[in-house]
């Protein structure tokens, strides 16, 4: 069972990142029953902490309650606190404020019920707590608590030494040498006592402290390269941290990382975006080779500096986001003399090149197979559409506001274009910043990760103690990479109908998301420049655009 305990621990607090880089919050677009939501949850960066949850309510929002509690993934809905009711705001209709208490780190979730004249619904929101960072307290506070316990040393010392002494005396009597030597005693002995006190809640303080830095949020590493001669590429994940804490554990944890889950059917999406020019993007779908390494061909992108982005997402519905710079040499040999399977390019890949976000053209002697769109302004695609970020020209975007940020795909004929499912969803959308700093993938339902939610639904309905609940970490991995074989070798009618159907929010009536509807609500962390890249599909090509956004303070 102690083996089981520090393996759960693992699974979900092991010295990971969280799935965004440098944009912590969480969005949720979509419905709870019948109620549709729009939720804004800002986690604590200190564990235990509070998460701030915004909820907007977009119909029916009289006479509704709406009431929310953390579900941690270790102990399921049977351990749940209970939950809190949301304070409607004065000055906002249909806008709901709280703050849920988050006293574990890990996979974990909000649990969001609302009652009203239209039944009542829920949803679950996935949320990742992890401790990011540290208090220090101000130097003000620190002397003036030192000069206060200093002056209650010294008035307990003077308690103690009149208590020995001069209050055993009557009036006008005076010491004795024998009180005095008993008041000296008291005093020295209170003194030392008091010390003692001191000594220890100070270790305690220090051993407290170390132990929360020894599980402060670290980003999991890998080590990502490039073959020159055939153009493969390698990331193995770098375990010398579980190693490490599998030292002081005595216990092997390498097999942590086969308890991986796909998200829209794939083990991991894996992100190459030219540094500083962000003038080529390539969304690529790694094969599993081990439990630590991932190998996939690299698309005919041109020579340079690449961020890494490889999100993953574990079976505690832990989803994390690997980062990696990579240099990718000039590939001359052809993509048909690149190695067989399983290292041939996965068929939902997708790559494409376009101007430079510094307004210089730093593609080398590629030609941008599309220039990069502003709002409101058409961006044509290589299959003769056009995109459109239905942005008003000028309008300003601001860091830390809630944004609904919404495109459109004409045809030909400058009308809505029918869409496909890629992936199992009406698009995906990367934003990075220009400096690397924020990197997040985002879907029409949010900014979490699909395979978490549905990880923690499945744990939610799972009321068995966890250790009836992990599978073997060899044969859920073998499992899991059948089941991705297999959906590979569908067609994309029946494929498309799995991943669907496997979205909580996206799989039955009111909750269906428009194949038209092109939409992500995000809130911009910072200030800056930043790129969006979104993809879609149409008449079963995968098709990419982006766009570049000025986001003022």
């Amino acid at each position: 069972m102690k083996k089981l305990t520090i393996l759960i621990g693992f699974l979900f607090i092991s010295l990971s990142s969280n799935a965004h880089v440098g944009s912590p919050g969480v969005t949720f677009e979509g419905n709870a029953g019948p109620y549709k939501l729009l939720v804004n949850i800002t986690p604590p960066d200190v564990i235990p902490g509070t998460a701030a949850v915004t909820i907007y309510l977009q119909n029916a929002s009289k006479g509704v309650q709406i009431s929310a509690k953390p579900v941690f993934w270790y102990v399921g809905a049977d351990g749940t606190p209970l939950a809190d009711v949301a304070q409607p705001s004065a000055l906002e209709p249909g806008k709901f404020d709280m703050k849920i208490w988050m006293m574990s780190a890990g996979a974990s979730s909000i649990d969001i019920t609302v009652n009203g004249p239209l039944g009542k619904g829920t949803v679950v929101i996935p949320v990742m707590a992890l401790s990011t960072a540290k208090r220090s307290m101000p130097a003000g506070l620190g002397w003036g608590l030192f000069l206060m316990a200093m002056f209650l040393v010294v008035l307990m010392v003077t308690i103690i030494m009149s208590s020995v002494s001069d209050s055993q005396l009557n009036p006008a009597e005076k010491l004795t040498p024998k009180l005095r030597r008993k008041r000296v005693i008291g005093g020295v002995t209170t003194l030392v006592i008091l010390m003692l006190i001191l000594w220890g809640g100070r270790s305690w303080w220090n051993g407290a402290a170390n132990d929360y830095n020894r599980y402060l949020y670290q980003p999991l590493q890998a080590n990502t390269t490039v073959n020159a001669q055939n153009g493969l590429l390698t990331l193995v994940i770098d375990t010398n941290a579980f190693k490490q804490m599998a030292q002081r554990k005595s216990m092997r944890v390498s097999r942590n990382m086969n308890y991986l889950v796909p998200d829209h059917g794939k083990l991991m999406h894996l992100f190459l975006i030219r540094a500083g020019s962000l003038d080529a993007f390539a969304h690529l779908h790694p094969h599993r080779i081990d439990s630590i390494t991932f190998a996939a061909s690299v698309p005919k992108l041109p020579p340079g500096k690449y961020w890494v982005y490889a999100d993953i997402t574990r079976l505690s519905g832990f989803s994390e986001t690997i980062v990696d710079t990579l240099v990718i040499p000039e590939v001359r040999v052809s993509m048909a003399s690149y190695p067989a399977k399983p290292f041939v390019s996965d068929k939902d890949d997708a790559y494409f090149t376009t101007n430079s976000i510094t307004g210089n053209n730093s593609t080398g002697n590629l030609t941008p197979t599309l220039l990069c769109g502003l709002p409101g302004i058409e961006s044509k695609l290589s299959d003769g559409s056009t995109a459109v970020w239905l942005q008003t020209p000028g309008q300003e975007i601001k860091a830390g506001i809630l944004t609904t940020l919404k495109f459109e795909i004409l045809d030909e004929n400058k009308k809505p274009a029918k869409l496909e499912p890629y992936l199992g969803m009406p698009a995906h959308a990367v934003i990075l910043k220009n400096d690397g700093s924020v990197y997040i993938h985002l879907h029409s339902t949010g900014s979490f990760s699909m395979g978490s939610q549905k990880a923690m639904l499945d744990r939610i309905a799972f009321h068995q103690p966890i250790d009836k609940y992990l599978p073997q970490p060899k044969v859920f991995a073998d499992s899991v990479n059948r089941f991705i074989a297999n959906l590979d070798a569908m067609d994309e009618g029946k494929r498309n109908a799995i991943l669907m159907a496997g979205m909580p929010t996206s799989n039955k009536g009111v909750n269906t998301h428009k194949m038209d509807d092109i939409s992500f609500v995000y809130a911009f962390p910072q200030p800056g420049k930043y790129r969006i890249w979104v993809q879609t599909k149409r008449n079963g090509k995968i098709l990419n655009c982006a766009f570049d956004a000025e986001v003022s303070k």
